[in-house]
């Protein structure tokens, strides 16, 4: 099969491209030459030198198709979900994948233990794993079905978002600003919450209604204000902090609806003032549905800012400075072209 370039975790700051054999597909498995790779949080792990997951999110064109693989063809234009499902489980048959608990042996799949790394040129997916990209859509632009607007998106659809409600937003890194495009596209009202001057600035561009800096004293009073001391109806956590996460507790009105999406660790709450009283209603938000994957093209394929979430543009060469952006948290998603 040949090698390819994988991009790993070396040192502190440190990624280097190792060459390493491409992967043969086996069973319903497919081989994918990756054409765009979106760049998430692996800058922490850049930053410390820890060798996570590099990589979870992709899009490329299938060139070889496992000797069981029925749902795909050679040249298909895909975007590659994250993580490896077994398919067979009741979560995955409802399109709850990402919550599978009986997950392939990876290493088995792909010889290496970190084979469902996206940080490469060529992967191997399970072909029930891949969305078809639409005509007229960019590589680039349809990744974003990934982490750019896909644990938002979810969180919308599992509350039923819509023109009546009002959605907060705290952090906006590159999943937040999803948000952003996503509770617009859907005609809702959008509240952001951000402590970075740029991302503030990138929100409004992208439509959200306020915007407010996350570290003003007066913020949960001007989230009061906003919505006629009702509160917002719907509460969306993407910054991984505790501040984040008690700002939307605390702005959620009465029988409102919370996703967090932001990994986080230990957080304090009061179940009878926060949860009880209130009648709130808290859900986890990894990703989305695969059911739903023909409304997140839609947003995909119309939204008139969709674009605007994509900051800036790396060859792979080029990586430690894709993550030195990432780390400065000025920008929006960074996408990586592995051809390069």
């Amino acid at each position: 099969m040949g090698t390819m370039k994988r991009a790993a975790i070396t040192g502190v700051k440190e990624y280097s491209l190792l060459d390493i054999d491409i992967p043969a597909p086996k069973e319903n498995w497919v081989l994918v030459k990756v054409k765009a790779i979106p760049l998430c949080t692996q800058y922490k792990g850049w930053m410390e030198n820890i060798d996570w997951m590099t990589g979870h999110e992709a899009a490329g064109e299938v060139v070889e198709l496992g000797p069981r693989s029925t749902k795909r063809k050679v040249g298909d234009r895909v975007v590659v979900m994250p993580l490896p499902s077994c398919g067979k489980c009741e979560l995955c048959i409802q399109g709850e994948y990402i919550h599978c608990q009986t997950r392939p042996d990876i290493k088995e799949y792909t010889g290496f233990d970190k084979g469902d790394d996206t940080h490469v040129q060529y992967l191997v997916k399970p072909d029930w794993m891949l969305v078809s990209i639409p005509d007229g859509i960019s590589y680039e632009r349809a990744s974003l079905a990934c982490c750019g607007l896909g644990p938002t998106f979810g969180a919308m659809e599992r509350f039923g978002a819509g023109a009546f409600d009002t959605v907060l937003i705290t952090g906006a890194g590159p999943v937040g600003l999803g948000g952003v495009i996503n509770a617009k596209y859907r005609g809702c009202k959008a509240i952001s919450v951000e402590l970075t001057q740029y991302r503030r600035d990138l929100a409004k561009e992208l439509g959200a209604d306020l915007v407010l800096d996350g570290s003003d004293p007066e913020l949960a009073e001007r989230i009061k204000a906003y919505t006629k001391g009702k509160g917002v109806d719907i509460a969306i956590e993407t910054s991984g902090s505790n501040p984040g996460a008690r700002t939307c507790i605390d702005a959620l009105r009465r029988r409102g609806n919370m996703a967090f999406v932001g990994e986080n660790g230990d957080l304090t709450v009061n179940v009878s003032k926060d949860f009880i009283r209130k009648g709130i209603s808290v859900h986890g938000q990894w990703h989305y549905n695969l059911n739903s994957i023909p409304r997140i093209m839609e947003v995909i394929v119309n939204s008139p800012v969709v674009d605007k979430l994509i900051t800036h543009r790396f060859p792979m060469s080029k990586i430690n400075d894709a993550m030195t952006v990432c780390a400065s948290q000025k920008c929006g998603k960074v996408m990586i072209d592995p051809e390069k």
